[in-house]
């Protein structure tokens, strides 16, 4: 079953907190998503085990 968790992570361009969705089903992912609120590209690394989610984001070179 995908389930979905909000986690709220900052972004790397302009600091402003902001809620994301993450498949925590998925044990690893890499992606990009923009900003909700610059719009800029921001690159996710996600690692779900069992619950525990740890997410790194980082400005898309």
């Amino acid at each position: 079953m995908n389930q979905l968790v909000e986690k709220d992570i900052a972004c790397p361009y302009c600091g402003e907190l902001i809620t994301v969705l993450i498949d925590n089903s998925v044990p690893h992912q890499e992606y990009i998503e923009d900003c909700q609120v610059c719009c800029r590209p921001i690159e996710f690394e996600v690692w779900a085990n069992e619950g525990d989610i740890s997410i790194q984001v980082s400005a898309d070179h």
